[in-house]
């Protein structure tokens, strides 16, 4: 999701839920993001994601603009897609939740939501706070709206 914002573009990034991401901050945030199964519709399985992490379903959204993807360091390929909108005040992040034992090795299972927070970022900021991986993301929409913008008859931005 993205705004525009004294005109200039802000992204909703989520930070990860758990003990390992608390006090992390820089090069941690990602885009609400999770797996699809086998021949599942990768658009659908986004806005799946997006409301499954946020707590939030966007009603009306005019356009996706496919991102393309992007391989992490892990090995985990991540597609995206964006959409303007802006989120509904008063908003507070309802993620799933997920269970890991924890502390480790002390066989207690304890539940963490996936997301803790969500919030926007301005491009500078972004860069700063995103996976270093994702940040192509970044680059992708920016070069999309820019077409969008120049070719008003563009009805659907895809970038490769």
């Amino acid at each position: 999701m993205f705004r525009r914002k004294n005109d200039e573009i802000e992204v909703l990034l989520a930070h990860p839920g758990g003990p390992f991401f608390v006090r992390a901050d820089d090069g941690v945030w990602t885009i609400p993001k999770g797996e699809a199964a086998p021949g599942e519709d990768l658009l659908t399985r986004a806005q799946i994601e997006f409301e499954e992490e946020l707590g939030f379903r966007p009603e009306s959204v005019q356009q996706w603009i496919q991102l393309g993807w992007i391989q992490q360091k892990g090995g985990k390929i991540v597609h995206a897609w964006a959409f303007e909108g802006d989120l509904p005040e008063p908003f507070e992040c309802k993620s799933n939740l997920f269970e890991l034992e924890w502390p480790p090795r002390s066989g207690k299972h304890q539940s963490f939501p996936e997301v803790d927070r969500a919030c926007f970022f301005s491009d500078k900021a972004a860069r700063r706070k995103l996976k270093s991986r994702q940040v192509p993301f970044l680059d992708r929409l920016r070069v999309a709206l820019t077409d969008r913008n120049t070719d008003p008859t563009r009805s659907r931005a895809t970038i490769s």
